[in-house]
């Protein structure tokens, strides 16, 4: 049955429908708002899947290029691999959800969100999470939900709820925040440098507007009669579970906090070890209740000793960051590096400048456009001591990239200062918690042994929280066991002024402003001593650029002259590349003015292409001298090149003292020759003569 509801959210109608498309999921929402038309299907298979213990949730957000009135590229002109915006807005929406799904879910449940209509001045991320929490709200889906979604800008010295793409051009805070009606449960943000004070006004905003969008879900859920499935939850044996956890936990809370993640790791497999050899039957066939009752109370005594005793598995105080060790410069021919250590995790960092040429292309709903800056994650399985595929580039990679980069370019020099490319690689050669926060320092500093200006060096910590009812502790410098265990994953990076960058994933609902304001607080004194650390080592950029980095020269020229510069089909522009040894790159500039960027490996060509644009687009006047060159003979004087593209005839008179019968008797094609320009008729023909007739 169809149904529908609107309303108007922070200046914006919005509309949900469902009982019109894809009727056959187990739920179907429309989302309008504006010209942006989302579909968002949720899904769930018959059955649990067997021998499991996580949640098999996949979440895709999918774009069709028909929604902007675009033809996809390539030869078969259809939808290809997502894009990587595609990528991250499906990590976005699966983060506030995956929360609330009640523990013991094993079935497949798959949420996905189309793209069917496209609205350039409306971003679009934020909705997609309201969009797919509706599809599983009014679902059969156990879902303990609803979840909305704000996005929050700050332009014009004022906080704005849900900004037009144009506000989020002039803000400088970006950021979604996503939760329940009373819980916070994701951040994701972008800033300039800013306050934990505007970070938190901001959250405060986006929490009415969360309300809202929960309200208008709840009402279309009024209209339709829901009955959520039952999940099957494990049987417990109470008696079981207290043999097992008198077993363990004096042995978690004496040994878990003597050693290095590939101790710690050997101690809890040989615990449970111990444990399958005490209590499963000769039959097996309470295997899998033995396993999942271990790993409930592992999990418990592990978080019961972090939270009630203050012990940390590697025996760190709460607030206290693991050694770090840093070396910069280490790779000889690339333009710069960095080997960033922190405890068990360390990235390796390195820069590469390049040209116009090497910007990035993204195509997608948006227009398309450049990229001069980009930041690739790398986490090979050898960096957590495992077999696996090498080289493949997951959502885990394009998230962790995505979130250093971030990170990085608000400090990151202007073009007009700057004109380079700038690509910065992390690879994970070691993992224990925190590898992105670890690519935000090594990149730094990697930037800054290339000699990059970068206005200031960043750093990043990632925090993590253990809380059980009115009893909680925030963690500094979080490993991978707190992480995994831990109900918070707080990722913050930033310089001594300020915020560039912010994300947080909580697993439990109660996520307080007290809280939140106490973790950003431990979170900047966190990123303050490992900043000391970093710059102990390079406190600035260096001075020049490595010796492999492309030269870069400008000219600005008027914007009609780009003709000129181009040549018929490209042809004068190849010339002055091949002959200059040089890369040419014409981008328009403010008024009628243009910019030519000219790279090449030394001075001396760039001058020379220089030259050969400049001579290109200035006006020949009579009286001038110019070295021409011989390009045609005929049988009444000869055509002399006086710079690329431009040509005068030197008459047959005009060429010797004496009376010339054959051109081809005094000159030849290719002779250089001295000449001036006698005059320039009525049809811009260029006359010439000998400045020392032969």
């Amino acid at each position: 049955m169809f149904q529908r509801v609107a309303a108007e959210i922070a200046g914006r109608e919005i509309i949900l429908e469902t009982g019109q498309m894809a009727k056959q999921a187990n739920g179907a929402v429309v989302i309008k708002c504006g010209n942006l038309v989302m579909l968002a299907t949720a899904v769930m298979s018959k059955k649990a899947k067997e021998g499991i213990d996580f949640f098999p949730l996949t979440v895709e957000y999918s774009e069709k290029m028909y929604a902007s009135g675009k033809i996809p590229g390539g030869f078969f002109k259809r939808e290809g691999k997502p894009s990587v915006n595609a990528t991250l807005t499906s990590r976005l929406i699966d983060r506030p959800i995956r929360p609330c799904f009640p523990d013991g879910l094993y079935n497949e449940i798959q949420v996905g969100v189309t793209v069917l209509s496209y609205d350039e001045n409306l971003p679009a991320e934020y909705l997609s999470i309201l969009a797919a929490s509706a599809s599983l709200s009014i679902s059969n889906i156990p879902f303990n939900g609803p979840v909305g979604a704000a996005l929050v800008a700050y332009a014009d010295e004022q906080l704005i709820v849900n900004p037009s793409s144009e506000e989020l051009e002039r803000s400088t805070l970006n950021i979604t925040v996503a939760g329940t009606k009373d819980a916070v449960l994701m951040i994701e943000s972008e800033a300039k440098e800013v306050s934990e004070e505007l970070i938190i006004r901001a959250i405060k905003l986006a929490k009415t507007t969360i309300r809202e969008m929960v309200l208008l879900q709840e009402e279309l859920m009024g209209k339709l009669q829901i009955v959520k499935k039952d999940v099957l939850q494990l049987d417990q044996d109470e008696a079981l579970a207290t043999e097992i956890k008198d077993l363990i936990e004096d042995k978690i809370i004496r040994d878990l906090r003597k050693g290095d993640k590939q101790e710690t790791e050997e101690f809890l497999m040989a615990l449970e070890a111990e444990v399958i050899e005490k209590f499963i039957n000769s039959e097996k066939s309470n295997e899998s209740l033995i396993k999942k009752t271990f790993y409930k109370i592992k999990k418990e005594v592990i978080r019961k000793t972090i939270i009630k005793e203050k012990l940390r598995p590697d025996g760190r105080k709460l607030d206290e960051i693991r050694p770090i060790s840093i070396e910069v410069g280490l790779l000889p021919s690339v333009h710069g590096s960095a080997l960033f250590t922190r405890g068990e995790t360390q990235s390796l960092a390195v820069v590469t400048l390049g040209t116009a040429d090497d910007e990035q292309i993204e195509d997608g709903l948006k227009e398309t456009f450049r990229k001069r800056y980009y930041f690739h994650y790398n986490f090979p399985p050898f960096s957590v001591g495992e077999v696996g595929m090498m080289g493949r580039t997951g959502r885990r990679e394009l998230g962790h990239g995505a979130l250093a980069e971030k990170s990085l370019k608000a400090v990151l020099p202007e073009y007009d200062s700057f004109p380079y490319t700038i690509r910065v690689v992390s690879e994970i050669l070691e993992s224990n918690g925190s590898s992105s926060m670890a690519s935000v320092c090594g990149g730094t500093l990697s930037l800054m042994d290339a000699g990059v200006p970068i206005s200031a060096p960043v750093s990043g910590i990632a925090m993590g929280l253990l809380i059980d009812g009115n009893d909680y502790v925030i963690l500094s410098d979080i490993q991978g066991l707190e992480d995994h265990y831990g109900d918070m994953d707080f990722k913050v990076a930033g310089t001594t002024k300020g915020i560039t960058a912010l994300q947080l994933d909580i697993k439990v609902a109660g996520l307080s402003d007290e809280i939140l304001t106490k973790a950003l607080a431990q979170a900047n004194a966190g990123r303050a001593y490992i900043l000391d650390k970093m710059v102990s080592t390079l406190s600035e950029p260096r001075l020049g650029l490595a010796s492999g980095v492309p030269k870069i020269d400008f000219i600005s020229i008027p914007s009609d002259k780009f003709g000129l510069v181009i040549g018929t089909g490209g042809k004068m522009i190849k010339k002055i590349e091949e002959e200059c040894g040089v890369n040419l790159n014409l981008t328009d500039g403010e008024g009628d003015q243009g910019q030519v960027a000219i790279s090449g490996k030394n001075q001396e060509d760039i001058d020379k292409a220089k030259n050969m644009v400049l001579m290109l687009i200035k006006k020949i006047e009579p009286g001038e001298v110019y070295e021409g060159k011989v390009v045609k003979i005929t049988n009444f004087g000869a055509f002399i090149e006086l710079v690329p593209g431009k040509e005068g005839l030197l008459h047959i008179s005009r060429i010797a003292k004496t009376r010339v019968e054959r051109v081809e008797d005094f000159l030849e094609i290719g002779q250089l020759v001295m000449v001036k320009v006698k005059e320039i008729d009525q049809q811009n023909r260029i006359n010439l003569e000998l400045v020392d007739l032969l």
